[in-house]
């Protein structure tokens, strides 16, 4: 494992994972809770989040843009954005929101324009694999050629199978068992 991923494995441990009775958003239960918002938006997170992803997609080729449904996948597509630029990768960063804007130009992505372009959905954690494949929707309805699923805390808990069953290539950067979750 590579130092940025070690501390970022510790931070995730140490200030996101809270243990107790949750409902998560598929329903289901679970007696812990990945809060990756409390690190993706810390200044010393941030960075080692934007390494990590980096290092986990850099070898999918002709990649133009990366993100993912609003909020969860802001904080990780603006630190790829940025730490790509030092890892010398030209990575522009999107917004999916969950329904067009009912205002303005109406647009439901925001960012760079994509189509025609290969773009790399992002999620911090996923359950389910429904906010990713909600963005690649949306994603595909301007355009784009999604490639791939990222994110940076995999549950185990059926998203990397659902997303390869809509046809789209899965990394995830943390495991279940990184974190002595497992």
């Amino acid at each position: 494992m590579s130092n940025a991923k070690n501390q970022l494995v510790d931070f995730i441990s140490s200030e996101a994972v809270f243990h107790g009775d949750f409902t998560l958003t598929s329903g289901k239960k679970a007696t812990y809770y990945i809060d990756l918002r409390k690190v993706s938006l810390d200044h010393r997170v941030a960075p080692l989040i934007g390494d990590v992803m980096v290092d986990l997609i850099k070898d999918i080729p002709d990649i133009a843009a990366v993100g993912g449904l609003t909020m969860g996948a802001d904080p990780i597509a603006s630190a790829v954005l940025h730490r790509g630029v030092l890892a010398g990768k030209t990575y522009d960063a999107f917004v999916v929101r969950k329904e067009p804007k009912d205002h303005g130009r109406g647009k439901q992505v925001e960012g760079p324009e994509l189509e025609g372009k290969r773009v790399i959905v992002l999620e911090d954690t996923s359950t389910t694999g429904g906010s990713p494949l909600a963005a690649a929707k949306a994603l595909e309805k301007v355009g784009a050629i999604v490639v791939a699923v990222a994110v940076v805390v995999d549950r185990n808990t059926g998203a990397r199978e659902i997303i390869e069953a809509a046809g789209y290539d899965y990394y995830a950067a943390i495991s279940l068992d990184d974190l002595g979750l497992a």
